[in-house]
């Protein structure tokens, strides 16, 4: 079981939480259900603090946005839509590296640029890897599930809906299930491995954490998350340009309120 590091060591300045110890949890802070419209305001802040940088990352996003509706209106079927968010999964987080970075240098008082925020990849790059391969997992055992659910679909055209009505509620269960952990074990293991350079199981300790600890606020960071998506598709990649850099900016913000510092200031 991962080891939670003691509270009382916040107490004093000179007990920081080692970064350096394998597969702990780091301690997290209680937010309130309003905190993540503050950290959305941040990241609209940065968005407009940042043009330059904001511009490169939502061009990237709506690149790969409007190559996945291209696709599915190429191959003219529902079928590729899973694999093709699996892989907008798998490459958004990458991505958000470089806005985190942005973020953080602006936070630290400096000039945020292009190319450090670029670099940003290779900071911490095997436990980030190591991350991309868990997340590949659990995109691929969904896929999975969701192949198996639709082999046993009614094979008679026209069917009753209620036919489909039970594989549509597991469906619907076991993906509202799997989203949920993979949104706890993502949604601050990131930017935690960035700045603190921890190994990758500390980082979704750490998170897992922090989600468990405020779900109240976190139902509504992710379905302000969901939200941001859901209008970059909408408008056919072209909303990603702008929502997928604040919401970026904004898990940077989210991640600075809610997991504890090294040390904390008597």
């Amino acid at each position: 079981m991962p080891r939670t590091v003691n509270p009382s060591d916040f107490k004093d300045k000179r007990k920081d939480v080692s970064d350096h110890e394998y597969a702990r949890t780091i301690p997290c802070n209680q937010v309130n259900l309003a905190a993540p419209f503050h950290w959305l305001a941040l990241g609209l802040h940065d968005f407009v603090r940042m043009p330059l940088i904001s511009a490169f990352y939502g061009l990237c996003f709506m690149a790969a946005a409007i190559g996945i509706v291209l696709l599915i209106q190429w191959q003219g079927t529902h079928l590729v839509v899973l694999p093709a968010l699996v892989v907008y999964m798998l490459i958004g987080p990458f991505l958000a590296l470089g806005l985190y970075d942005a973020s953080w240098e602006r936070e630290k008082g400096h000039r945020a640029s292009l190319l450090h925020s670029m670099k940003a990849i290779g900071r911490n790059s095997t436990s980030q890897w190591a991350f991309a391969v868990l997340l590949a997992v659990c995109m691929i055992f969904w896929m999975r599930i969701a192949a198996l659910l639709h082999a046993l679909y009614p094979s008679v055209q026209g069917a009753p809906l209620t036919e489909f009505m039970p594989f549509l509620v597991i469906g619907s269960l076991v993906g509202l299930v799997l989203a949920t952990v993979v949104f706890s074990i993502s949604a601050f293991s990131i930017p935690l491995m960035m700045e603190r350079r921890v190994d990758m199981m500390t980082a979704v300790f750490s998170s897992f954490n922090a989600v468990r600890s405020n779900i109240p606020a976190m139902i509504v960071w992710a379905a302000i998350i969901c939200g941001g998506i859901l209008i970059g598709f909408a408008t056919f990649g072209i909303g990603m340009l702008f929502t997928m850099p604040i919401l970026g900016y904004a898990t940077w913000h989210g991640y600075h309120a809610t997991i504890k510092k090294k040390h904390h200031p008597e």
